[in-house]
Protein backbone atom coordinates (compact mmCIF):
# COMPACT_ATOMS: atom_id res chain seq x y z
CA UNK A 1 0.00 0.00 0.00
CA UNK A 2 1.18 3.67 -0.92
CA UNK A 3 0.88 5.83 1.80
CA UNK A 4 -2.19 7.75 2.00
CA UNK A 5 -3.20 11.45 2.54
CA UNK A 6 -6.96 11.90 3.33
CA UNK A 7 -7.60 15.36 2.40
CA UNK A 8 -10.50 17.66 2.57
CA UNK A 9 -12.12 20.75 4.27
CA UNK A 10 -12.32 21.13 8.04
CA UNK A 11 -15.30 18.95 9.09
CA UNK A 12 -15.35 16.90 5.88
CA UNK A 13 -14.37 13.39 7.74
CA UNK A 14 -10.94 13.44 7.12
CA UNK A 15 -9.61 12.02 10.61
CA UNK A 16 -12.54 9.70 11.14
CA UNK A 17 -12.14 8.20 7.45
CA UNK A 18 -8.43 8.30 7.68
CA UNK A 19 -8.56 6.35 11.29
CA UNK A 20 -11.18 3.69 9.63
CA UNK A 21 -8.61 3.52 6.63
CA UNK A 22 -5.97 2.95 8.29
CA UNK A 23 -7.65 0.23 10.50
CA UNK A 24 -8.71 -1.43 7.30
CA UNK A 25 -5.38 -1.58 5.85
CA UNK A 26 -3.76 -2.69 9.51
CA UNK A 27 -1.22 0.21 9.15
CA UNK A 28 -0.34 3.15 11.40
CA UNK A 29 -2.68 6.51 11.07
CA UNK A 30 -1.70 10.03 12.08
CA UNK A 31 -3.78 12.87 12.02
CA UNK A 32 -2.02 16.18 10.78
CA UNK A 33 -3.74 18.14 13.03
CA UNK A 34 -1.53 16.68 16.16
CA UNK A 35 1.37 18.08 14.22
CA UNK A 36 0.44 21.69 14.52
CA UNK A 37 2.99 24.05 16.19
CA UNK A 38 0.81 25.62 19.56
CA UNK A 39 1.33 28.82 17.40
CA UNK A 40 -0.70 27.84 14.78
CA UNK A 41 -3.10 26.33 17.14
CA UNK A 42 -3.74 29.79 18.74
CA UNK A 43 -4.14 31.54 15.41
CA UNK A 44 -6.74 29.30 14.50
CA UNK A 45 -8.76 29.25 17.89
CA UNK A 46 -9.02 33.19 17.41
CA UNK A 47 -10.65 32.41 14.14
CA UNK A 48 -7.72 33.33 11.84
CA UNK A 49 -6.49 31.40 8.93
CA UNK A 50 -3.13 29.87 8.64
CA UNK A 51 -1.03 31.63 5.75
CA UNK A 52 1.67 29.85 4.39
CA UNK A 53 4.19 30.59 5.92
CA UNK A 54 2.57 29.23 9.16
CA UNK A 55 2.23 26.30 6.65
CA UNK A 56 5.46 25.36 5.54
CA UNK A 57 6.99 23.68 8.72
CA UNK A 58 3.80 21.51 9.83
CA UNK A 59 3.53 20.37 5.93
CA UNK A 60 7.36 19.14 6.25
CA UNK A 61 6.38 17.33 8.97
CA UNK A 62 3.67 15.72 7.43
CA UNK A 63 5.75 14.69 4.62
CA UNK A 64 8.39 13.36 6.77
CA UNK A 65 5.94 11.30 8.66
CA UNK A 66 4.62 9.75 5.36
CA UNK A 67 7.67 9.03 4.26
CA UNK A 68 8.81 7.17 7.06
CA UNK A 69 5.66 5.02 6.41
CA UNK A 70 6.38 4.76 2.51
CA UNK A 71 4.93 0.80 3.04
CA UNK A 72 1.70 1.97 4.43
CA UNK A 73 -0.06 4.74 6.80
CA UNK A 74 -2.38 6.94 6.48
CA UNK A 75 -2.54 10.93 7.17
CA UNK A 76 -5.24 13.04 7.48
CA UNK A 77 -4.22 16.84 6.14
CA UNK A 78 -6.64 19.43 4.53
CA UNK A 79 -3.51 19.86 2.01
CA UNK A 80 -6.50 22.20 0.32
CA UNK A 81 -3.89 23.57 -2.31
CA UNK A 82 -1.64 22.06 -5.41
CA UNK A 83 1.67 23.63 -3.84
CA UNK A 84 0.88 22.13 -0.48
CA UNK A 85 0.57 18.57 -1.93
CA UNK A 86 3.41 19.46 -4.16
CA UNK A 87 5.40 20.16 -1.04
CA UNK A 88 4.25 16.38 1.06
CA UNK A 89 5.26 14.72 -2.28
CA UNK A 90 8.09 16.23 -2.83
CA UNK A 91 9.09 13.84 0.64
CA UNK A 92 7.09 11.64 0.23
CA UNK A 93 6.67 10.81 -3.88
CA UNK A 94 4.31 7.92 -4.26
CA UNK A 95 1.83 9.24 -1.71
CA UNK A 96 -1.82 9.04 -2.90
CA UNK A 97 -4.57 11.47 -2.09
CA UNK A 98 -8.15 11.25 -0.95
CA UNK A 99 -10.20 14.24 -1.37
CA UNK A 100 -13.38 14.11 0.86
CA UNK A 101 -16.17 16.33 -1.12
CA UNK A 102 -19.04 17.89 0.43
CA UNK A 103 -21.12 20.77 -0.26
CA UNK A 104 -20.64 23.95 1.91
CA UNK A 105 -24.08 22.85 3.70
CA UNK A 106 -23.16 19.06 4.89
CA UNK A 107 -19.69 20.41 5.82
CA UNK A 108 -21.47 23.04 7.95
CA UNK A 109 -23.49 20.61 9.53
CA UNK A 110 -20.93 17.97 10.32
CA UNK A 111 -18.56 20.79 11.66
CA UNK A 112 -21.70 22.06 13.82
CA UNK A 113 -22.18 18.31 15.23
CA UNK A 114 -18.68 18.33 16.12
CA UNK A 115 -18.21 20.49 19.31
CA UNK A 116 -14.34 21.39 21.01
CA UNK A 117 -12.27 21.47 17.88
CA UNK A 118 -9.98 24.50 17.74
CA UNK A 119 -11.57 25.15 13.86
CA UNK A 120 -14.43 27.42 14.25
CA UNK A 121 -17.26 27.42 11.96
CA UNK A 122 -16.47 30.73 10.72
CA UNK A 123 -13.29 29.84 8.88
CA UNK A 124 -15.22 27.00 6.67
CA UNK A 125 -15.61 29.73 3.72
CA UNK A 126 -12.14 30.03 3.55
CA UNK A 127 -11.31 26.73 3.36
CA UNK A 128 -13.72 25.94 0.56
CA UNK A 129 -12.44 29.54 -1.15
CA UNK A 130 -8.74 27.87 -0.75
CA UNK A 131 -9.74 23.90 -1.83
CA UNK A 132 -8.17 23.53 -5.01
CA UNK A 133 -9.23 20.41 -6.73
CA UNK A 134 -6.91 17.15 -7.04
CA UNK A 135 -5.74 17.62 -10.86
CA UNK A 136 -5.11 14.73 -13.35
CA UNK A 137 -1.84 14.29 -12.91
CA UNK A 138 -2.18 13.82 -8.69
CA UNK A 139 -2.52 10.46 -7.86
CA UNK A 140 -5.72 10.83 -5.91
CA UNK A 141 -9.65 9.96 -6.50
CA UNK A 142 -12.49 11.83 -4.65
CA UNK A 143 -15.10 10.46 -2.81
CA UNK A 144 -18.74 12.18 -1.34
CA UNK A 145 -18.91 12.83 2.09
CA UNK A 146 -22.75 12.89 2.19
CA UNK A 147 -22.77 8.71 3.00
CA UNK A 148 -21.66 6.83 5.96
CA UNK A 149 -17.63 6.25 6.69
CA UNK A 150 -18.06 2.71 6.09
CA UNK A 151 -19.57 3.14 2.12
CA UNK A 152 -16.58 6.27 1.84
CA UNK A 153 -14.02 3.36 3.11
CA UNK A 154 -15.42 0.91 1.16
CA UNK A 155 -15.26 3.43 -1.97
CA UNK A 156 -11.57 3.37 -1.40
CA UNK A 157 -10.90 0.12 -1.09
CA UNK A 158 -12.88 -0.88 -4.51
CA UNK A 159 -10.94 2.03 -5.87
CA UNK A 160 -7.63 0.40 -4.93
CA UNK A 161 -8.77 -3.23 -5.91
CA UNK A 162 -9.69 -1.70 -9.59
CA UNK A 163 -6.38 0.02 -9.86
CA UNK A 164 -4.56 -3.12 -8.76
CA UNK A 165 -6.44 -5.12 -11.33
CA UNK A 166 -5.56 -2.46 -14.33
CA UNK A 167 -2.21 -3.07 -13.05
CA UNK A 168 -1.84 0.46 -12.04
CA UNK A 169 -0.12 0.26 -9.01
Amino acid sequence: MHPLVVMGVSGSGKSTVGAALAQRFRVPFEDADDLHPSANIAKMSRGEPLDDSDRFPWLALVGEWLAVHESGGVMSCSALKRKYRDQIRGLAPNVRFLLLHGTPEVIAARQAARPGHFMPASLLASQFATLEPLQPDEDGIVIDVDQSVDAIVQGYVDSVRVEEHLGKD
